[in-house]
């Protein structure tokens, strides 16, 4: 068996999962994506590679991933799903409500903070998810 492409593609084997052509692709593509493409968008990328790709199997494809939890599920408040791949370290995000570009960051400070809260209102935290909106400051100046 040939050794996986890409971090998505092992996953997906790890999983179990039979990896036909367009699985590889797709995988591929989510692989080497540095945003987080709804499925229209995954969708475009993959048909551009192989056009024998349809909607409804970007879409199965997906579902499979996300069951598997090699996918995460984001919503940014803009009526469709976004995804990436399930992060190996937690991050949170920040939206630019102007491009939709999204930034990843990790903030210690700010992860202590969360931790005292829960703590304080009594509970341990397990998870949480962040997502920050901003608009980009027009006289920012590096700092």
């Amino acid at each position: 068996m040939a050794k996986p492409a890409n971090r998505i593609e092992a996953q997906c084997v790890a999983a179990g999962l039979r990896m036909t052509g367009q699985r590889r692709v797709i995988a591929q593509v989510l692989s080497a994506s540095e945003d987080h493409p709804d499925v229209e968008e995954l969708y475009r990328r993959v048909s551009a590679i192989d056009a024998g790709i349809s909607m409804s199997t970007v879409y199965r494809t997906i579902r499979l991933l996300q069951e598997k939890g090699i996918l995460a599920k984001l919503d940014f408040g803009e009526g469709r799903a976004r995804y990436e791949q399930s992060p190996d370290k937690h991050h949170d995000h920040l939206i630019d409500m102007e491009t939709g570009n999204v930034v990843e960051f990790h903030d210690a400070e700010l992860e202590a903070l969360q931790e005292r809260i829960a703590r304080r209102l009594g509970y341990r935290l397990v998870d949480h998810r962040m997502e920050l909106f901003g608009m980009p400051l027009k006289d920012r100046k590096d700092g």
